[in-house]
């Protein structure tokens, strides 16, 4: 039991975290042999419109667009997200010359973190729930009896639901960061 857990929950969510890491170094590695650093100072652009563009799911869960199929829009805003965290990653480099810049990255990445945490948390309980459903109506429990013999994990998994509330605020705190940032780069850019 202990080793499936292992394989199925957390080897995934590690492999995730891991391969953005792995290919952002790859990507500056490549960047530096073939001295095109240049590009990688660009890459923030195009990392935060795609991160901008992943809320989508987020508009049209809250009911702010109509468009769209909110099962479609999720995937769209982990891909989307991984991929533009995976440019603004690049876009940092090995580089510590910005203090502002690295803690919107490390905002970025605890942000990258909880999501994946979230969907997680929220695939394995969603999981439990239907499998121990399934468990019961194979025991003959009527709806009744399944609805009060599943009631703590019913709970628990409504619980879950709302790690939101804290990957909100992350999010939050991402985005004013990454403003600061973008403001600090034009305030002190030279315009010559």
């Amino acid at each position: 039991m202990q080793a499936r857990l292992f394989s199925r929950e957390l080897v995934p969510f590690y492999l995730s975290l891991m391969a953005l890491g792995a290919v952002a170094l790859l990507c500056d590695v490549l960047l530096h042999l073939l001295n095109a650093i240049w590009i990688g100072r660009w890459l923030g652009i195009p990392g935060t419109l795609l991160i901008l563009a992943s809320l989508g799911y987020s508009l049209r869960k809250r009911k702010l667009i109509r468009w769209g199929q909110p099962a479609r829009l999720l995937r769209l805003h982990e891909y989307m997200a991984w991929a533009g965290s995976l440019l603004v990653l690049v876009h940092a480099g090995i580089h510590f010359n910005a203090i502002l810049g690295w803690l919107a990255v490390w905002a970025m990445l605890i942000n990258v973190a909880s999501g994946l945490t979230g969907k997680f948390l929220l695939d394995r309980s969603r999981r439990r729930l239907e499998q121990a459903r399934q468990t019961m109506r194979l025991q003959g429990l009527s709806a009744e009896q399944l609805a009060e013999q599943t009631y703590w994990d019913s709970l628990t998994f409504d619980t879950v639901k709302h790690w939101r509330a804290v990957h909100f605020p992350i999010t939050l705190a991402f985005a004013v960061l990454v403003l600061a940032h973008i403001v600090a780069i034009f305030l002190f850019w030279g315009w010559r």
